[in-house]
């Protein structure tokens, strides 16, 4: 059984990790960083990334931010002077394609296999282990960390090579911040209408406006539970990505900007750590009227 680096066990990472240890592999992790009770005593707790990688088989990281991953894998006492060929580096964080296209180069050169494999499915996806994983880079390194995805995950496709991973996962949350949106205006004009926004909500869960995000995220926005499974703020750090992307390819976005300006309403009242449902809390904002709690 392969022994499992992991960097970066915060609200995502640590059920991750949880999840590997419930298929019976050894874990490693960097104690630099907080580590949950449970993990610290389930878990081989080492001095730094470069200890993790000199430890462990294939090494995991899980990191808010690009220059997060760059620091994980190239600072001082990072995982890239812990490697020995034939190691395997999965970077499951969500970053920028060309930067990621750059670290696989770099891992490589020293002799090991690198993947891109971000994620999507927010808090309960980790815990329950139904990610949808969206890997890029070689497919035999694929098939070596496999049976640590389907661990983790349930949707798990190999897009391309190294970089497609990423992309994908901007092309995701292209999609859910347009769709948190829609489901906030649907919401908001029933409500303000005089109609019980959850029984809407309910409603339309029978019909062609069914999705995963009226159905978890509407009832976020029903319920008024904004406590994090993804925060705002890296969701803004993702459309980011989109839209820088977008302007290097001459692309227009216009929905994307849109979404992106609600979360910066959202980040200028306070709101940078709450759950990107919380998109909702802009449009009422704008609009002077706020949907009401109607559940439990």
């Amino acid at each position: 059984m392969a022994t499992i680096g992991f960097i970066g066990l915060g609200i995502m990472g640590a059920h991750m990790a949880r999840n590997l240890l419930k298929g019976d592999h050894q874990l490693v992790v960097n104690g630099a960083f907080p580590i949950p009770d449970d993990l610290r005593t389930s878990a081989k707790v080492v001095a730094n990334s470069t200890e993790v990688a000199r430890n462990a088989d294939i090494i995991i990281s899980m990191v808010p931010d690009t220059p997060d991953v760059r620091n994980v894998l190239f600072a001082d006492d990072g995982v890239a002077k812990g490697l020995t060929a034939g190691k395997l580096v999965i970077d499951m964080s969500s970053i920028s394609p060309l930067d990621t296209q750059e670290f696989a180069k770099q891992i490589n050169a020293l002799g090991c296999d690198y993947l891109d494999a971000p994620v999507s499915g927010g808090e309960v996806g980790a815990r329950e282990a139904t990610l949808t994983i969206m890997v890029g880079g070689p497919e035999a390194a694929f098939e070596r960390a496999k049976p640590l995805f389907e661990k983790m995950g349930k949707n798990i496709t190999l897009v391309g090579d190294n970089g497609a991973g990423q992309t994908c996962k901007v092309a995701n949350q292209i999609i859910v911040a347009l769709n948190i949106e829609a489901v906030g205006e649907a919401l908001l004009f029933a409500a303000r209408s005089g109609a019980d926004p959850e029984r809407v909500r309910q409603a339309l869960m029978g019909g062609f406006a069914a999705s995963r995000i009226l159905e978890v995220h509407g009832a976020r926005m029903t319920k008024r539970t904004f406590d994090p499974g993804f925060r705002i703020e890296l969701h803004q750090k993702d459309l980011n990505l989109a839209l820088d992307g977008a302007r290097k390819l001459g692309l227009a976005l216009p929905h994307t900007a849109s979404a992106q300006q609600l979360f910066s309403v959202c980040a200028s009242h306070g709101g940078k750590a709450w759950d990107h449902s919380a998109l909702v809390r802009a449009l009422e904002i704008m609009s002077n009227f706020e949907i009401e709690k109607t559940v439990g």
